[in-house]
C-alpha cells in the first residue's frame, strides 16, 4: 500500500512532465521540414533496428548552436531575466505591507481582507488583462483621472511599455506574494517585538531586526511564487507590452505558431525549462528547510 501510494506522484510526473520533456527534447534536435509533423526524422517501427539506428543519426544540436549565434534568443533570455526579477522586488514592496497589515488587523477582519486579496482569482485571466488595456491606453480610465484632476496636461503612453508589463505582473501576481508573507507573519511572536522595543529599538528598528528577518521564509516562498511563473510570462508582455517589450515567451509562440520551426521552438522551451530548474529547486529546497524547522 505505501508503495502504491509512494508510486502515485511518480506516475504523474512522469506522464504528465518527463513524458512530454523527452518529445520537445526529441523536436528540438530534429531539423525543420516542410511536413506534418513540421519537422524531420520520425521514427518508423516497421523498420526495425536499422531504422532505430538511422532515426538516432539524423538528430544533432545544431538548433541549440543557432540559439548562441542569433543575438535575439539570448536577448530575450537577459530581458526575461530582468523583467521577473524586477517585478519580483515590486511585488514584494507591494504584497509586504499589505501582508503585514492583514497579519496585524483584528481576527474578525482577516477573513474580510484574504477575500479581497483572492477575489481577482473569481475573474478570467484574459479578463483583468484585457481591463488593464482598457484603463492604461491613452483614452483609458488612468489618463483620464490624471486629466481630470490636473495632474497631467496630455495623456500618458503606458500602454505597450514595460511600465504596463509591470503593473500586469504585479497586479497578476500579488497574491503569490502576500499569502505565504502573512503565513509568516501570522505566527510572529508579538512579545519579540516588545521586547525589542524595551530594550531600546525604535519602532522601524524593531521592524527591521525582528520582523523581516522571521518573515524571511514567507518572502523568499513568495519571490519564487511570482518569479517561476513570471520569466515564462506570454499574455501580459503581448498584450500590454505589444511589439516593444522582448520576453522569451512571446519568442517561442513565434516560433512555433508563426514560423512553425518547431524544433528551435523546441530548444528555446529546453533552454527555458533548464533555467527555471535552479530557482524551483532553490523553492524546494527553501520549502524542505521550513518543513524540518516547523518539526
Amino acid at each position: 500500500m505505501r508503495r502504491l501510494l509512494i508510486a502515485v506522484p511518480f506516475l504523474w510526473l512522469l506522464a504528465l512532465f518527463i513524458v512530454p520533456f523527452v518529445i520537445v527534447f526529441k523536436i528540438s534536435l530534429s531539423d525543420l521540414a516542410v511536413a506534418i509533423p513540421p519537422y524531420t526524422p520520425t521514427l518508423d517501427v516497421s523498420e526495425g533496428w536499422a531504422g532505430l539506428k538511422a532515426f538516432f543519426a539524423e538528430l544533432d544540436f545544431e538548433n541549440y548552436i543557432w540559439l548562441t549565434e542569433d543575438a535575439l534568443y539570448w536577448k530575450a533570455y537577459l530581458s526575461s531575466l530582468k523583467i521577473a526579477v524586477i517585478s519580483t522586488l515590486l511585488t514584494l514592496l507591494v504584497g509586504y505591507p499589505i501582508a503585514y497589515g492583514i497579519a496585524r488587523a483584528p481576527q474578525e477582519w482577516r477573513a474580510m481582507l484574504f477575500m479581497l486579496v483572492i477575489l481577482p482569482f473569481w475573474t478570467s485571466f484574459l479578463i483583468r488583462v484585457y481591463s488593464w488595456m482598457g484603463i492604461l491606453s491613452q483614452e483609458g480610465y488612468l489618463n483620464q483621472v490624471l486629466l481630470w484632476i490636473g495632474v497631467i496636461n496630455e495623456p500618458l503612453i503606458i500602454l505597450n511599455t514595460n511600465i504596463a508589463v509591470y503593473i500586469g505582473i504585479v497586479y497578476t501576481y500579488l497574491p503569490f506574494m502576500i499569502l505565504p508573507i502573512y503565513a509568516a507573519l501570522e505566527k510572529l511572536d508579538i512579545s519579540l517585538l516588545e521586547a525589542a522595543e524595551d530594550l531600546g529599538c525604535s519602532r522601524f528598528s524593531a521592524f527591521w531586526l525582528v520582523t523581516v528577518p522571521l518573515s524571511k521564509q514567507g518572502i523568499i516562498a513568495g519571490s519564487f511564487l511570482v518569479f517561476i511563473p513570471t520569466i515564462g510570462e506570454f499574455v501580459i508582455p503581448s498584450l500590454l507590452g505589444g511589439s516593444r517589450t522582448l520576453m522569451i515567451g512571446k519568442v517561442l509562440w513565434e516560433e512555433f505558431f508563426s514560423n512553425r520551426d518547431w524544433p528551435v521552438a523546441s530548444a528555446v522551451a529546453v533552454v527555458l525549462l533548464l533555467i527555471l530548474i535552479i530557482p524551483i529547486v532553490l523553492f524546494q529546497r527553501n520549502e524542505q528547510k521550513q518543513r524540518e524547522a516547523n518539526q
